[in-house]
């Protein structure tokens, strides 16, 4: 049985062939999916592949005349896979990883977070050019005299509250279906209490296609607490990013922290050094720098994650192949 997994980094390599208990073959590709590389999938049982791979109608066509019989992706998210084309097509199946360490999330969310709050973003930024002064805008409120607002209340957003929490901070949720253990941590409040009361707003609610994109938006920023922060490294979707920038420069936001653009695929995990990004309001965000921060949707980019997201699609392909069923099927 022969794997061929697309947008693997070196770094990860190890990682694929220390997990793999059932044998399989293994071909691991550097690059995404793409328009230009799915003929490498000659001779391959299984494609595996990760967020922002173009699983398209075309190029599914194309994985299927080739021979490919599964689909495994190692994410959560699957709005990069066409799935009426898969079904049509008979793809016998296609299976997700329907959860991967949340601390991974949640760690870098926080990070984000404090790194804005207590100005460590700007202050490291000037002393790395030996600009050793005390300015005014470094000043910082503590986290336990702090607000704390999170969207999203599931495993990641519980470790986010617990983290917060543990730094003496109030914790407010806000979440469609909250679980008995978010109501009994968390004080559960109306959106617009949370977006009134809140110092910093994390994003950790999943995108659903036509029930939330862009559910940050003008209304939603004019909401926030002035001189609040926002982080998002949940789904680039859910933020209108023109909204955002209106919010930093306008100084109603303080500083926002971004790990997930949408239309990322267009420079993300690229060196786009000295050109101009494609998409305008990334490349204005950008020069706001250090009161905007990005990061290249590496939220799970951690021994844990990797190896969560890899045994479990793993797992998935031994699962159907033994049972003709799958758990974490798609289709």
């Amino acid at each position: 049985m022969k794997i061929i997994s697309y947008g693997v980094r070196p770094v990860e390599e190890s990682f694929f062939h220390q997990l793999n208990i059932f044998s399989y073959t293994l071909e691991l590709v550097p690059e995404l999916l793409t328009d230009n590389n799915a003929h490498l999938c000659q001779g391959a049982d299984v494609v595996m592949l990760r967020g922002n791979c173009k699983a398209h109608r075309e190029n599914l066509i194309k994985i299927k005349e080739l021979g490919v019989k599964y689909i495994l992706t190692r994410t959560v998210g699957y709005d990069h896979i066409e799935l009426d084309t898969v079904k049509e097509l008979g793809f016998e199946l296609c299976a997700r990883v329907p959860a991967y360490s949340p601390t991974a999330i949640s760690e870098l969310a926080v990070s984000m977070a404090l790194g804005l709050s207590r100005k460590t973003v700007a202050m490291t930024m000037n002393t790395s050019h030996k600009d050793y002064r005390a300015y005014d805008h470094y000043f910082a409120k503590e986290i336990r005299h702090s607000t704390v607002g999170i969207i999203g209340t599931g495993r990641i957003g519980l470790c986010s509250a617990k983290a917060f929490l543990g730094l003496g901070a109030k914790v407010l949720g806000h979440d469609l279906y909250p679980s008995e253990e978010a109501k009994n941590l968390i004080n559960m409040v109306d959106l617009e209490t949370l977006l009134k009361e809140s110092d910093i707003v994390l994003l950790h609610c999943p995108y659903i296609k036509d029930s939330n994109y862009h559910f940050v938006n003008d209304q939603f920023i004019n909401k926030m607490k002035d001189n609040s922060l926002l982080i998002n490294t949940a789904r680039g979707e859910l933020i209108d990013l023109s909204a955002v920038l209106k919010g930093i420069e306008s100084g109603k936001l303080a500083g926002v922290g971004l790990d997930v653009l949408e239309g990322e695929s267009q420079y993300f995990f690229k060196d786009n050094t000295g050109k101009i990004l494609p998409d305008l309001i990334v490349e204005k965000l950008s020069s706001y720098y250090p009161r905007v921060i990005i990061t290249p949707h590496l939220g799970s980019f951690t021994d844990e994650a990797l190896t969560n997201m890899i045994e479990i699609s793993y797992q998935n392909l031994d699962q159907f192949l033994k049972q003709g069923s799958c758990d974490n099927t798609l289709i």
